[in-house]
Formats: structure tokens, sequence, C-alpha cells
């Protein structure tokens, strides 16, 4: 697993990265009631805001990680919004492939984000 400063994680799968929110960004969220996510086969680039998170404490973006195509969303949190909260790690967004495929080598390992978070 790998980490963004905005407190997403990342997990390479082939050649695709899978992109949810840590435990951490759950936790400041507070209980999660709604989730838009992106279109599938959608370009985008890295910071390009591609899903809307709405809890009962705010909004928030989350933005693509690096560069490439969405190619799978995770459309079951339509319906349970909630599984961000119930178990972050299993609740992923979307699967993103990368237009250059050493990009997640750049982010945060365990390690260093839970430096980043004390």
């Amino acid at each position: 697993m790998k980490y963004t400063e905005d407190h997403e994680w990342l997990r390479a799968e082939g050649d695709e990265i899978v992109v949810g929110i840590t435990a951490h960004a759950s936790e400041q969220l507070g209980d999660v009631v709604f989730v838009e996510l992106p279109e599938e086969g959608r370009e985008v680039s890295a910071g390009d805001e591609v899903v809307v998170i709405e809890s009962v404490k705010a909004a928030s973006d989350i933005a693509a990680p690096v560069a490439g195509v969405i190619t799978a969303v995770n459309s079951a949190l339509a319906d349970t919004p909630g599984s961000v909260n119930d178990d972050p790690q299993a609740a992923w967004f979307f699967r993103i492939k990368p237009a250059d495929p050493k990009a997640i080598e750049g982010f945060m390992d365990d390690a260093a984000y839970q430096a980043l978070i004390g």
C-alpha cells in the first residue's frame, strides 16, 4: 500500500491502481452519507477531482492521485456509503490505469504516512 498526503490509500493490482481513503480520513469525515463516483472510461489528470464524499460533518473531494483512465468504480458505495466508515481499506472508490506505470512509486509507504498523521 502507498498513501497520499490527502489521506488516500493506493494499492497496485496488475497494471491498475485501486484508490480509497484511509481510516484517518474516514474518522475525520464522520459518518459518510453520500458518495458520487466518476464515470468509467474517464481520462483524468493527477489532481483532478473525481469523487465527492458527503458526511454528516462536511463534503470533501477525492482527487486522482495519478494521470490515467478510470477503469472501474465501486458502485456498491452508492447504496451503502457508510461502508467507507465500516472498513475504509475494503471500501475502494475507483480503479485507474495510470499513464505512467511507475507512478505509484512516488507515494508514501506506511511508515511515512504514520509519521504524517502522528
